[in-house]
């Protein structure tokens, strides 16, 4: 069966939510994992590709933007499906992706701040009305 977490952020800050996932990438990484992190749109993109050189000291995630291919363990995406071989959907946009099915598993980042706080909500109550268990947890 498919795995669905939450991962719910104690704070509201924007750039604590975008940290976490590059430490979900990295973590699921060195676990042997491809991941897809689908994003809000190109800009959250490229702020997460510069973050990933730079989050920790003592990683490095091998990653690319989804214009410049999809090959990279670490494919990061906005709009429809960028293609490729994964497992992981680490998904940063604001509802479920059409293309969700595909992933064995999917990891949602929820912080504090309102907005995407009602947003993941939403995304929470799709997953259930399909039949799945989508897991809480707390950070």
């Amino acid at each position: 069966m498919k795995r669905i977490d939450f991962y719910i952020l104690p704070d509201s800050d924007a750039a604590t939510r975008l940290t976490y996932a590059c430490r979900l990438a990295a973590k699921a990484w060195r676990e042997g994992h491809r991941i897809y992190l689908h994003c809000q749109d190109q800009a959250q993109a490229e702020a997460l590709d510069a973050r990933l050189w730079s989050f920790s000291a003592a990683s490095f995630v091998p990653h690319q933007l989804a214009d410049a291919g999809n090959d990279a363990p670490l494919l990061l995406a906005w709009g429809p499906d960028a293609g490729g071989e994964q497992s992981l959907l680490i998904n940063l946009a604001s509802s479920v992706p059409a293309f969700f099915e595909r992933f064995a598993r999917i990891a949602e980042v929820v912080n504090q701040d309102p907005q995407t706080r009602d947003a993941l909500r939403t995304s929470y109550r799709f997953y259930r009305e399909r039949g799945y268990a989508p897991q809480h947890l707390h950070l």
